[in-house]
């Protein structure tokens, strides 16, 4: 008879866990666990899933090699709602050996700090968040940061993926295109 899991007060709140792989499975537990939250309509409760890895030049003879190197080898992250269900897709996917943070048997993994994840995220230049946008093409923000501080500017592009918008501000007379993080901007 096997052990229930129920995960009581389930928040509907996305997180990132991460899960101990066998070491050199990581990047066939990533297409499997893949292949599974499709196959099983797990779209809305797991969302991305992302091996750490990092660009590495080496140079051999002469010549610049870049190669990918696994930042935590034998470990996976996945962004995810904690589930009944979602634990076990993942927990069941071949190639994962575990969640780690979980405490013992039937209790709920930890998830990583908000801080812990952006770190490990923008070391490998992979976009922080899909956040919602709250800006929008033709609205007038005013820049919190950077040489173009306190000035205002129209919203001419924005790219959710890099977090990135790109303003027209007033300098001199002409309007100037300038690119800006999402955080060096603000509402007017």
């Amino acid at each position: 008879m096997g052990r229930e899991r129920t995960f009581k007060s389930q928040s509907m709140e996305k997180n990132w866990y991460v899960i101990h792989t066998y070491s050199g499975y990581e990047n066939k537990v990533k297409a499997n666990l893949e292949k599974r939250v499709e196959s099983m309509g797990m779209q809305d409760k797991i969302f991305r899933v992302v091996v750490p890895e990092e660009e590495e030049t080496d140079t051999k003879n002469g010549k610049q090699k870049v190669t990918k190197r696994k930042v935590f080898p034998g470990y996976v992250l996945v962004e995810m709602v904690m589930t009944d269900d979602s634990w076990y897709v993942v927990r069941n996917t071949p190639g994962v050996t575990g969640f780690v943070g979980s405490s013992g048997a039937g209790s709920k993994p930890t998830p990583l700090l908000e801080e812990e994840v952006n770190a490990i995220l923008k070391r490998m230049g992979v976009p922080l968040s899909q956040l919602d946008v709250d800006y929008e093409l033709k609205e007038t923000v005013q820049v919190k940061e950077g040489p173009f501080a306190n000035f205002t500017g129209t919203i001419e592009e924005i790219d959710v993926d890099k977090q990135k918008v790109k303003v027209l501000v007033n300098m001199f007379g002409r309007e100037t295109p300038v690119e800006l993080d999402f955080s060096q901007i603000q509402k007017i």
